[in-house]
């Protein structure tokens, strides 16, 4: 029988998804966005919230809604083999391959590279990895007290940290905005739109949608519809959250161009901005508010990743997948900031097309029946035109296809070109299965 879930309960749900989505990728995105849009920022930051608020969101109450109890089994909707590979690469991109290396990488770059010496060279990076992940894996090592560590304790500091930077940078911004940069001149929107996929929240939330329905059951909520609002509820917390820090991000990159002139990245900007304003004592806040953010990201997805191993390979036990995934993330995120960001947008470029059709199929499953056909020609001809667009990411530009797909597919030369074919490929699946039912 279902029990009513306390208002206060759905705030720390709330919260502690507020404070695993946002992680490194969160914090250093939205100010350079900001920074290249200038006097566009607006229009990009929409573009980003879509990707960057809209799209998690949406991944996360269509887990809820599809009634499945991993993502493994929301893929095999596609093909047994399908879910597997899927939801196997999703896992090792947003877990110790990307995601939770990068998180250790940049916190050092920004939590503790400014107070060493130039001289420092790589053990300083080594010994900070290292106790890093040893504090997230044995945070993970007990994942049912994940809701009351990041959501009660974690993240209300994490809050006041990015508070106090961003309402001064909103209140007393640095200086005027400036005219945008090349790139975000046209289709700033879209631009945007695409910047929001090196969150990879849109990845995660498929994740973490286990956390929050696990979480919500043992609080007594057993019917789909009690789920689905309980998770409507929480989500919608957290997406306010990271729509208003997102925006005073991005206005606060906006507006330091003038006098920090165009800077290189996100951290550079967070550390330039934060100096400005608090001086000596800015590299201190910006460290504890950068490292607290990766840790709780860190700590989320080792969890999910070695729920999701551990099922996978159910001899090796969850206690030492997580030990195991702490200790590759530790070695992959010695490689540097810089490479890991170059490796993993071309597998983005292909995957995130990939996911938001996978999205959308879910929503209108009832629609279309739950044929299997629509399901593997959408994402068929959605994997076709995202595999050319992840090859011209990592540079491998086969232009004979590029120019038949540019004069051929609207919006392909701003990354979307995928859209059109997954809805042709969706209609044709459904009139195969109609022949198929035909036959049969």
């Amino acid at each position: 029988m279902s029990k009513k879930v306390s208002s206060s309960y759905i705030i720390i749900i709330g919260l502690m998804l507020f404070a695993l989505f946002f992680g490194a990728g969160n914090l250093i995105f939205p100010p350079m966005l900001g920074q290249m849009a200038g006097t566009n920022v607006w229009i990009a930051n929409a573009g980003f919230l879509v990707t960057g608020v809209g799209l998690p969101l949406l991944a996360m109450t269509a887990f809820v809604f599809s009634g499945k109890h991993n993502l493994q089994s929301l893929a095999s909707r596609v093909h047994p083999v399908f879910g597997i590979v899927f939801t196997t690469i999703l896992y090792l991109a947003i877990g110790p391959f990307f995601a939770i290396p990068r998180s250790g990488n940049v916190s050092f770059e920004i939590g503790v590279k400014p107070f060493l010496s130039d001289d420092a060279g790589p053990v300083s990076l080594i010994i900070f990895t290292i106790l890093f992940f040893t504090v997230a894996c044995l945070l993970s090592l007990n994942p049912t007290k994940i809701i009351d560590v990041v959501g009660k304790f974690l993240t209300p500091i994490k809050l006041t940290f990015i508070g106090l930077l961003v309402v001064v940078a909103v209140v007393h911004p640095i200086g005027t905005i400036q005219a945008p940069s090349k790139g975000y001149t046209s289709h700033v929107f879209f631009k945007g739109f695409q910047e929001g996929y090196l969150t990879l929240d849109a990845l995660v939330a498929f994740v973490f949608g286990i956390i929050i329905v696990n979480a919500i059951k043992e609080q007594g909520a057993a019917t789909k519809k009690q789920l689905v609002i309980i998770c409507a509820k929480a989500t919608a917390i957290a997406a306010t959250l990271l729509a208003l820090i997102y925006t005073a991000l991005s206005y606060m990159g906006a507006s330091s161009v003038e006098k920090l002139g165009l800077l290189e990245n996100g951290a550079e900007v967070l550390a330039k901005v934060s100096s400005y304003y608090f001086g000596s004592y800015g590299s201190i806040i910006l460290g504890l508010m950068i490292t607290v953010a990766c840790l709780t990201t860190s700590v989320g997805l080792i969890t999910a990743c070695s729920s999701f191993f551990h099922e996978l390979f159910p001899n090796i036990s969850y206690k030492k997948i997580a030990v195991m995934l702490a200790v590759f993330s530790t070695l992959v995120s010695n490689i540097g900031l810089t490479q890991l960001i170059k490796v993993s947008m071309p597998v983005l470029m292909t995957m995130y097309p990939i996911a938001i059709s996978l999205i959308f199929l879910t929503f209108l499953h009832s629609v279309f029946k739950g044929k299997a056909e629509v399901y593997q020609g959408s994402l068929l001809f959605t994997f076709i035109i995202s595999l050319f667009d992840g090859l011209n990411e990592a540079g491998i530009k086969i232009e004979v296809v590029n120019r038949i797909f540019t004069q051929i597919l609207p919006m392909y030369s701003i990354g979307l070109g995928w859209l059109i074919p997954a809805i042709i490929g969706g209609i044709g699946g459904y009139i195969l299965s109609m022949f198929r039912t035909k036959r049969s």
